[in-house]
């Protein structure tokens, strides 16, 4: 079974779902059939998925927060709060199916709002924008970033 893991890996997903399956009735089906290390190695492989996921909305939120508040450009303005919505949602949904994530997201927000300041610098430096306030002083709490609140719009 290995080796259908290595070369079509759509294909043992699909043998091995029916052998649990088939197991899970109460069936005997061969256990030398069961390719237990791929099959645990897949369940793990679900939790960080879902975890990478996350950290990408989180990371998509802080960024596009930092650009409302450090960018001199009016006209994005709204597609970069329309961004933050939809990461939101996506943010409330991802929670909404795995409530276990939540203990991620500090961390992730520590994390990504470096990233994003990076990104963000370089994003602002390639049109040729100096900030209008200093991107590394920029920090978020989680209700900033999963919550409502969108920074104030510049005088």
């Amino acid at each position: 079974m290995s080796d259908l893991y290595d070369t079509d890996v759509l294909l043992w997903s699909e043998h091995q779902a029916d052998l649990l399956r088939r197991r899970a009735a109460g069936q005997l089906v061969n256990d030398a059939d069961m390719d237990w290390s791929n099959i645990a190695e897949e369940i793990e492989s679900l939790g960080r998925v879902e975890r990478s996921n996350l950290r990408s909305l989180i990371n998509t939120v802080i960024e596009h927060l930092i650009k409302l508040q450090a960018s001199p450009a009016a006209d994005p303005r709204r597609g970069w709060i329309e961004t933050i919505f939809r990461a939101r949602t996506g943010i409330a949904l991802a929670l909404e199916d795995s409530p276990s994530l939540c203990r991620f997201i500090p961390g992730m927000l520590a994390d990504e709002t470096t990233r994003a300041r990076r990104v963000v610098a370089r994003s602002l430096a390639l049109y040729g924008e100096q900030p209008r306030i200093g991107i590394d002083s920029l920090t978020f709490t989680e209700d900033q970033v999963l919550g409502d609140c969108f920074p104030e719009e510049p005088a």
